[in-house]
């Protein structure tokens, strides 16, 4: 079986961090994986030396859908019997789904389409998971929040709408006693810090790190004047980030570190993982492997969110753009010790039992089998 990817952003999130890693999968599993991605961008980067086929384009120019560009694509699709499209956001008039389902119509290529997607965002439209009925194509959701919506609210129909999560490595992501002596070394904050947040993720106004930042405040000035929130990433509003915190006054309890590509340390560091997003997430990996490292967390109210953050067993959830139930998740979460680390065992236990990404890979390829038929 080929099986192709097709990721049209420059970015290294988690969705892209799971691409890479699933196509290293299909690979030791014996089949062929083709990957169709911008020039220059994260993902073709990790695609280089894995033995899968590459096809990249210039971002900037294929929002033209020119004939060039449709030619492109449709080669890169010809052989690969599925072809698994993560919904990204359109751009202009291109949407990356729906030119893949015109190249595979146009063409009458075999590839079955599948489009991945989590997030739900009002404003797409149906051709963004369904893009021809004329061609074979699926839809996977990962998140039975997402399943849902896409039935009751674009009417696709439900055989054509999967259910399969993603996953996380619970073999990667556990604690031990070596992770903690590494973690304390990457990441050094002063020796009173406590509690610990942990905030990783694109900075972005969509992630809610100023909300975050408002909950830290109110804390520091009230119950927890040692509270420290670590925070891990990049992108476009890291200056804005940084001067609110010097706004704020801050500095002394909010400390920026790069991003990385081994975030099993960071939440390791951490005491408690906060997602404070305000809107556009599914299912976030960064919850997964928090848990799967018996670190709670307390999230945004999206999505499939509460599919994973049990409340009162492994984190809290809590209404979107809203610093004081925030903060007083924090306050509930840290201030019960013996709950605390129960919720650091129920998470990883969930983990174990529901979310373990090597069976749900299998799951991906057993569905790409059934798809075939």
């Amino acid at each position: 079986m080929r099986i192709g990817f097709i990721e049209d952003t420059p970015l290294h999130g988690g969705t892209q961090i799971w691409v890479a890693e699933a196509l290293r999968y299909f690979l030791a599993r014996g089949e062929d994986a083709t990957l169709l991605c911008p020039e220059d961008s994260w993902m073709a980067s990790q695609c280089a030396g894995t033995g899968a086929r590459l096809t990249t384009y210039n971002r900037d120019a294929i929002v033209q859908q020119d004939a060039y560009h449709q030619t492109l694509w449709t080669e890169a699709l010809r052989d690969c019997d599925v072809a698994l499209c993560t919904v990204h956001p359109p751009r202009e008039d291109f949407h990356c789904a729906a030119f893949a389902g015109r190249c595979i119509q146009e063409a009458k290529l075999k590839t079955h389409l599948i489009s991945k997607t989590g997030t739900i965002v009002p404003a797409y439209r149906r051709e963004f998971y369904l893009p021809d009925d004329r061609i074979a194509s699926s839809v996977i959701a990962i998140a039975n929040f997402t399943r849902k919506y896409l039935i009751e609210n674009y009417r696709l129909p439900p055989e054509k709408v999967a259910l399969i999560y993603q996953g996380t490595d619970i073999h990667r992501f556990q604690s031990t006693a070596a992770t903690r002596v590494e973690a304390l070394k990457r990441y050094p904050l002063p020796p009173q810090a406590s509690p610990v947040l942990g905030c990783i993720g694109s900075f972005e106004d969509r992630k809610g790190q100023a909300v975050l930042f408002q909950a830290v405040s109110q804390l520091a000035a009230s119950a927890y004047p040692n509270i420290h929130l670590l925070l891990v990433g990049d992108g476009p509003d890291e200056a804005k980030l940084r001067t609110l915190v010097e706004a704020m006054g801050l500095e002394r309890h909010i400390s920026f570190f790069p991003f990385t590509s081994e975030p099993e340390y960071f939440f390791e560091r951490v005491d408690i993982t906060a997602l404070p997003s305000l809107y556009k997430e599914g299912l976030p990996n960064v919850l997964l492997e928090s848990m799967a490292m018996k670190t709670p967390v307390i999230a945004s109210d999206l999505g499939g969110v509460s599919e994973a953050v049990l409340a009162g067993e492994t984190g809290f959830v809590v209404p979107t753009g809203d610093s004081e139930a925030l903060a007083q998740a924090i306050h509930k979460l840290w201030a019960d010790g013996p709950a605390h680390q129960e919720m650091r065992r129920r998470s990883r236990r969930l983990m174990e039992e529901k979310f373990d990404k090597s069976i749900q890979f299998a799951r991906f390829w057993e569905y790409f089998k059934l798809a075939l038929r």
